[in-house]
């Protein structure tokens, strides 16, 4: 059974693949999809809120003709100490496939274990492969008339904040699959953490990125500029400290003038103006986050159709 939990669950060759697929559903939208979940209903378990990840997912395989069943984790018998086993065993014998929004990254690794169907990694505070393959995507997009994976190759990603979070952790997992140089920068306490390395030691792929604790060394001739909020969701007692520590690394104008002059600048969303980056900045041409979260529609119904066709052999 096929899953997608983590970036390097698909190939170099199937990302390529995902990624033309992802761009031929986009132009060809207002004329529909093709019925690949026709007679399917894909279930969507969130232990957390969503508004992107629940959207995008809802109206993607409805477009792909299948049928879209949100269940909340406080309203199922999970709250009430009934087994992931035991859930991803029964779920298994009503839904063709399961997407999971979750804290832990090991509950989604625990359905797909005990489970029969394919599991998405919606989110989990390790990582956030959909997410990553999206801008990846978007940038390919800007960079290439066709979206092509290899566009990405030497390009200089710059990533700026909570370097031990889910979006950092992807990116470097991501810069090792697709060709990218990534430069981290933020508080010495929110290095990279040991996890995510021993990840690409397992895994055997190289190390492509760099971690500092100075932001314009990280963000020089970057051709992406990116970052995310300073406290994710499950963190809030940390706020005030992650606030302080981080404020350096916020991203203004000034500092996204010294990337690359056609550098491009992105957050996954949502953004806290005046925190972890300026409205100037999320206002400026260089801003390219509702395309990235546009796109989080067209690679996950691409992402559900490599799925489905990898299961039927």
């Amino acid at each position: 059974m096929k899953h997608f939990l983590k970036e390097t669950d698909f190939s170099f060759h199937e990302i390529a693949e995902i990624f033309a697929r992802a761009l031929d559903f986009k132009k060809t939208r207002l004329g529909g999809s093709p019925p690949l979940l026709k007679n399917q209903t894909w279930a969507m378990l969130f232990y957390k809120s969503s508004t992107r990840t629940r959207v995008s997912f809802e109206v993607g395989i409805n477009e792909l003709d299948g049928n879209a069943l949100y269940l909340d984790k406080s309203n199922m018998q999970l709250s009430r100490g009934e087994t992931i086993a035991d859930t991803a065993q029964i779920l298994s014998r009503y839904v063709h496939g399961l997407i999971i929004r979750a804290y832990d990254h090991e509950i989604v690794e625990e359905f797909a274990r005990h489970g029969s169907i394919s599991v998405i990694n919606a989110l989990t505070d390790f990582l956030h492969p959909c997410q990553i393959y999206s801008d990846a995507f978007t940038m390919a997009e800007h960079w290439s008339d066709t979206a092509k994976l290899d566009s990405l190759r030497e390009r200089k990603l710059a990533f700026l904040g909570d370097c031990a979070g889910n979006m950092a952790n992807s990116w470097i997992l991501a810069a090792s699959l697709f060709g990218l140089r990534l430069a981290l920068a933020g508080p010495e306490e929110f290095a990279p953490c040991s996890k995510i390395q021993e990840l690409l030691n397992k895994e055997g792929s190289e190390n492509n990125f760099t971690f500092t604790n100075d932001p314009s060394e990280a963000v020089l001739e970057a051709d992406v500029v990116y970052t995310d909020v300073w406290t994710s969701m499950g963190d809030e007692e940390e706020a005030e400290l992650r606030s302080e520590k981080m404020t350096p690394y916020a991203v203004t104008a000034e500092l996204l003038g010294t990337a690359k002059p056609d550098a491009l600048f992105m957050h996954c969303l949502p953004a806290h103006p005046g925190q972890e980056v300026t409205q100037e900045v999320l206002d400026s041409p260089k801003s390219i986050i509702f395309d990235q979260a546009e796109n989080r529609l067209h690679v996950q119904k691409a992402i559900l159709a490599a799925l489905v066709e990898a299961n039927r052999h």
